[in-house]
């Protein structure tokens, strides 16, 4: 099993922009000498609180000059809420910048307030990200392509930089909406979840509909995401972790408030999301889905979770809602990467 961690930069009032930016530089750097295998970095518009992560790529093309080793990935990419030819340059640019090491995470993200800032209409997310998706891959592995689309056309274009990485980065989709897991299996493309999203016996039934649309002749590939907390003991964890944590679900729930009422049918299921989000405590977390505690007890919660979810690499959120101290963190971050991930490998 594979190991990463993700961020999305939440910014509190009591935070400055330019240390939170610092703050993730060195936590990546932390990740790329303990020896993870990826960090993801989310994609976010117009919430401070929430989020300062507006361009992961250019995050993680900063990052790329100061490690050697560690894979860096975006989770994810907002595809319809922008120019793909952009994308794809700015991509391939991040690719050769890191010497080949760009994963690149897609979707079509959940806030409406992205779509309403970006001036596109949410009902339109997937048709948007299914040819923005096929632009990309054109643009990538296409000396010169022609692309009449309903939302993007060109006409023999030739699109530079190309990737480094042959015949581009590696694709991931984010997977929530149950319609997504199977239109992910049909493209035969590795996924992201999230027990966050849907429950954990939903979301075992969504990743047998991945596999399922897979067909035999491609293995499927699952990255699910995880709250946790490395600790000398499952005390101090929780003392450490619970106020950060509880303000993170609370920020996410202002967040999604809208989609109770928005009529785009493949977002109803961020309506039970929102439920759940409005109830959540962290007694809750630390049982269904959080990772909390000394060594010994991780080991054992991540056996767990990997019998469960036959996961192909487990993703980490080591400072979800961003207000646990940096040395902290990067504490955090290490007990795990010597004491726990190679009992789990």
């Amino acid at each position: 099993m594979r190991f990463g961690f993700f961020d999305q930069l939440p910014c509190d009032d009591t935070q400055s922009e330019q240390q939170r930016f610092q703050d993730i530089l060195a936590q990546i750097e932390v990740g790329d000498r303990a020896g993870f295998d990826a960090v993801w970095l989310g994609e976010l518009h117009f919430g401070r609180r929430s989020s300062i992560s507006a361009s992961p790529l250019m995050i993680l093309a900063a990052a790329a000059q100061r490690t050697q080793r560690i894979r860096l990935g975006t989770a994810v990419t907002l595809l319809p809420l922008h120019n793909p030819i952009k994308i794809a340059e700015e991509a391939a640019t991040a690719d050769v910048l890191s010497g080949g090491r760009l994963e690149l995470g897609v979707g079509r993200g959940t806030a409406p307030i992205h779509y309403l800032g970006y001036n596109v209409p949410q009902e339109e997310s997937r048709e948007r990200f299914e040819e923005a998706l096929e632009v990309m891959l054109k643009a990538w592995t296409q000396e010169s392509f022609s692309y009449q689309g309903r939302y993007y056309q060109t006409q023999e274009l030739s699109v530079v930089p190309k990737p480094l990485q042959k015949p581009h980065p590696p694709i991931r989709l984010a997977a929530n909406s149950p319609d997504t897991f199977t239109i992910a299996g049909r493209l035969g493309t590795p996924i992201f979840a999230s027990p966050l999203i849907n429950p954990p016996d939903k979301l075992r039934e969504y990743l047998g509909v991945h596999r399922d649309a897979l067909g035999s002749e491609v293995r499927q590939d699952v990255a699910l995401m995880f709250p946790i907390h490395v600790s000398d003991s499952r005390q101090q964890a929780r003392q450490e972790c619970e106020a950060s944590l509880m303000h993170f679900f609370k920020a996410a729930g202002e967040r999604l408030k809208p989609l109770s009422t928005a009529p785009v049918k493949s977002f109803e299921a961020f309506q039970q999301v929102l439920e759940r989000l409005e109830r959540v405590n962290y007694d809750g977390v630390d049982r269904r889905m959080g990772v909390f505690g000394d060594p010994a007890h991780c080991i054992e919660r991540i056996k767990a979770l990997q019998d469960e979810f036959q996961m192909d690499e487990f993703i980490g959120y080591f400072n979800q809602g961003g207000l646990i101290e940096p040395t902290t963190v990067r504490r955090s971050m290490e007990l795990f990467a010597t004491e726990v991930m190679p009992h789990c490998r």
